[in-house]
């Protein structure tokens, strides 16, 4: 008796199976699925590009960043350390970076020379001014 029962269930089993295949081989996603994902995908993108151009026209067509500010010149003095003239607005501002810390060393008016010995030094850029300044020994 259990050998008929093993034989009529294998029967009904292998009965049933193409019913099964039959239905996994059915389309798995209709094309209207990718072509709105697609019109999705472009509206998105299409929103990011309309938001970045608005960005901009409300900020008066300059990147996001920029001001007044301007980097004139600069010098390392070191692997990790710089000093830097920027302008801001009518200003020069010479400052010192170093890791941890910024700090204002001079502030000049735009455009003027460096206040001692400036008749000698008209004429040379300001990195080979202040190269000539650091590298003055303290008995000069």
């Amino acid at each position: 008796m259990g050998c008929q029962a093993l034989l009529r269930n294998l029967l009904l089993l292998s009965v049933s199976f193409p019913a099964f295949a039959a239905d996994a081989s059915a389309p798995g996603i209709p094309t209207g699925s990718y072509i709105q994902a697609g019109l999705a995908l472009c509206l998105i993108i299409a929103l990011l590009l309309g938001t970045a151009w608005l960005a901009r026209k409300v900020s008066g067509g300059k990147m996001f960043g920029q001001g007044d500010m301007k980097v004139v010149g600069g010098i390392a003095l070191g692997p990790r350390e710089k000093i830097v003239l920027v302008e801001v607005g009518d200003n020069w501002l010479v400052i010192g970076i170093v890791p941890g810390q910024i700090r204002t060393l001079h502030t000049l008016p735009k455009g003027a020379t460096p206040p001692d010995g400036a008749s000698q030094h008209a004429d040379i850029p300001f990195a080979t001014w202040l190269k000539s300044i650091t590298e003055r020994r303290p008995n000069e």
